[in-house]
This record gives C-alpha cells, structure tokens and sequence, in this order.
C-alpha cells in the first residue's frame, strides 16, 4: 500500500513555471509521514521544486492546502481523480473553506492530523474513505518525531523546521491562524522538543510557532532546557515578549538569533482597527521595544500589513523609512488580504470592498501581491504599486548595504553577518519573481 503526499506549489509566472528558490521543509508533511505506519510505502513530492508523477500506482494521495495554493492544490487533486486515485485535502484552507475543498476531492481532513490520520489510514486498507474527518485542534505531535527522510534531496534551506506550539491567544482581525485555533494556544512536552531537536543534525532551527513566547512561562521552560544544547534557533513571537525582561534573557541565553515579529502598523489608529492587542496596549513608537530587542542583539524580520482603513499612500512610504531606517534584518511588506472567515472577511464583504467575486483565492484574473479589495484611502491598484515599489526599495542594494551597519545585530558577529549576507540577495530575487504570479498553473500539460 502506497501513501502519496503533495505540498502544492503557488502556480506559475507569466511565461514560466515558478521554482520557490527560498523554500523550506513542508514540516507538515513530515508530522504526517511520522504519523503513518512504517510497513506502509509512503512518498512525497514537492511541486515547488519537481514534477509530480501523476501516472504513478499509489492508493491515496493527501495534498496540504493553504489559501495561496488553493487553486493549484484543486488542479493537482483533479488530476489523480481522472486517474481514479482517491484524493484526501487537507491544512489551514480546508478548515476554513470545507464545502469548497469537498468539491475537489473523495475526502476532507478538517484540522490537526495527529488525532484521525490513524484512522484515515485504516480505512483506505478496509477499501473506504470517509467524505470527513475532524480531527480537531490540539498539542502538536504528541510522542512523535516529525520524519525528515521525506525532506532529502530536495534542496530546502539548510535550517531544520520543527514546533513547540500551535495557536495564539490574540484576536487580530485579519489573522486567520485566530480562526483556525478559535484564540488556543497548544505546546508539547519539552522533552519530546529537545529529544527531536537533538535526534537531527543541523545546529539551526526555525520553531515555527504562531506565537513561540503566547504563553511566557512555557517558553521560558522551552528556553532553559533549550541552554544546554549551543543550538541557534528562530522562531516568529509577538512584541509584548519586550515587557519580560527574565523571558527575553532566557531567549537569548539559549541561542535565539530573532524573530519574525508583526508589527504590521506604525500607526496607533490602524492598530485599533485591527484589534492588535499586543502592539496596542504598549504602542509608543516602538521605540522602547526596539531598544530591548536591539540590545538583546536579536535581528529582526518585520512584518507590515498595508492598506488597513487608516492607511494612505504617504503612511506606506513612511512604514518604509522606518524599516530601513531600524536596519531590520528583512521585512515583509504584505498587502493586507481578506482570508475567508476572518472578521477582516466579513466587514470587507458587508461593506461590499471584496473583489474578485469575493473568491480570490480561485479567481483565474488575481494575481500574488495584489489588493483583492478596495482600501479607503487609495484605489487597489495604488496599493498595489505602493507596496511592491517598498519590496524593491527595502530589497535593493543600497538598503542592504545600510542596513547591514547595525553593530548590536547584524554585524554584531561573522556568524550573523553571513546570514544576513546570504539571504537578503536570495529574498530580493524572490520579490521580483514573484510579484503578480498566477495561481494555478492554468495548462496541465506543462505538468506532464
């Protein structure tokens, strides 16, 4: 018996298909090769990166689906359908779309794997396959080491992915990760962390948590046991961490190099609008918070949502200064997106801004990168250009040169320049590559 696994690709470029040079480990696919009996015969390709062998025997495929890949996930199960394979969806997208996943596939798997793939699995050998399975939501992988044979040869970065917990306790409008954990937040037995991290073999680590410090006396657990190991990790955390000065030494003792952090506004209005409690209730500029975390020696990679209601074109020019300005080690400017059934979603959608039929996420017209509703202050096209012309100017050399000049972080070792020297250029590359790229890749026959 053969287990198939799919990690879809966003779809393609213009006039080619779209290599992601920036991927890392599909660690989801990892937990659930972990997660499948060892006697059976498991596979798993990487549409990012290589062909998919439709016409290969294989008894059940299960394709992870994010909103980005959606329609490329549909086009890849359609695919193994017209074969007769039973195709099973999974991920974030089908907990939040169900009846538009099941249009595409003999199965749905809404929410964590670890509590039904069990089951998943006996069923294909009995000959069935239920239309739903709800697994529900809960502590990551409990007793299980995610499988990283799966990962080999396939040219990810060299970092080990791995995670600690799941969730966050805040409610920002626009978050769907809120949504999909209903505000929880879950975290695993340290021990079973520290016995995968050391059962690998690299010395970095990306913990790729929602919130890694959500719950400060857990992670402070995390970080002490974490000490011992002289291994150098990342992981993404909210600003408050900066009000717990025993939590941000434990972090740094224990090997952390930084975090992605969302700061998404530098503007107080915005961050009431999108109910950002984290950055509201100490909101001063940042200028206290960034002095914590830039005498931790931490680098940063900052991320801004632009185009809340409050924002302007002149708002998204100085959201850039400001970056640049910090000398942040990357930023991401992203295009605030309405993901279904967020609460973002519903005013958009009762205020009649949604466009694309509402559905961009399967519109064969939309394009990455671009507004998908209409902002306040600025027509969707004009936020579209504003925050592809603050990529380029972040990503372009003269700010890579400047913002490599901050002695506290990144030059504050060889080690940490290299990695600042090496990914900014690999990031840079990207934002051209990718900005306006088709979903789905429209022509199967390029696949075959």
């Amino acid at each position: 018996m053969r287990i198939t696994l799919i990690k879809p690709n966003i779809g393609k470029m213009e006039h080619s298909l779209y290599v992601d040079e920036a991927r890392m480990e599909p660690l989801q696919l990892g937990v659930i090769a972990a997660l499948t009996p060892e006697e059976l015969e498991l596979e798993m390709y990487d549409d990012r990166m290589e062909a998919i062998p439709y016409d290969r025997q294989t008894d059940l495929v299960a394709v992870t689906v994010e909103t980005f890949t959606a329609r490329r996930a549909y086009e890849i199960a359609g695919e193994f359908r017209k074969r007769g394979v039973r195709v099973i969806l999974g991920g974030m997208h089908v907990r939040l779309m169900p009846e538009e996943a099941s249009e595409h596939a003999d199965s749905i798997f809404i929410g964590d794997a670890e509590k039904l793939w069990h089951a998943v699995i006996d069923d294909v050998k009995k000959g069935k396959l239920n239309k739903v399975y709800a697994g529900g939501i809960g502590i990551p992988h409990p007793g299980v080491y995610t499988r990283r044979d799966i990962f080999k040869g396939k040219g990810y970065l060299p970092i080990t992915l791995t995670q600690f917990s799941r969730g966050c306790r805040y409610n920002c409008s626009f978050c769907v990760t809120s949504v999909y954990f209903n505000r929880t937040h879950c975290f695993r037995d340290v021990k079973e962390v520290i016995g995968e991290i050391e059962s690998q073999e690299r010395n970095l680590i990306f913990f790729v948590d929602d919130n890694i410090v959500a719950n400060p006396d857990a992670a402070k657990k995390l970080f002490r046991e974490l000490i011992p190991l002289n291994v150098k990790w990342v992981s993404q955390a909210s600003i408050d961490m900066t009000q717990d000065k025993e939590l941000m030494d434990l972090m740094v003792k224990s090997g952390c190099l930084g975090h992605v952090v969302g700061f998404e506004s530098i503007d107080v209005k915005n961050l009431k609008w999108m109910n950002k409690t984290p950055n509201l209730n100490l909101f001063d500029g940042y200028d206290r918070q960034l002095k914590i975390l830039r005498d931790h020696g931490l680098q940063l990679w900052a991320a801004f949502t632009l185009g809340h209601d409050f924002d302007t074109l002149d708002s998204i020019k100085r959201t850039l200064e400001f970056a640049v300005n910090n000398k942040f080690c990357f930023a991401a400017f992203n295009i605030l997106m309405p993901y279904p059934q967020t609460p973002l979603y519903e005013k958009l959608k009762e205020e009649n801004r949604l466009l694309y039929d509402g559905k961009w996420w399967l519109h064969p017209e939309y394009r990455f990168n671009y507004a998908a509703y209409e902002p306040k202050n600025m027509s969707a096209d004009e936020l579209t250009e504003a925050c592809f012309e603050a990529r380029k100017i972040f990503n372009s050399p003269a700010s890579i040169i400047k913002r490599a000049f901050d002695f506290k972080t990144n030059m504050s070792s060889l080690y940490r320049l290299a990695i600042y020297a090496s990914y900014n250029p690999l990031f840079r590359k990207e934002v051209f590559k990718k900005q306006g790229m088709i979903f789905g890749l429209n022509n199967m026959e390029q696949e075959k």
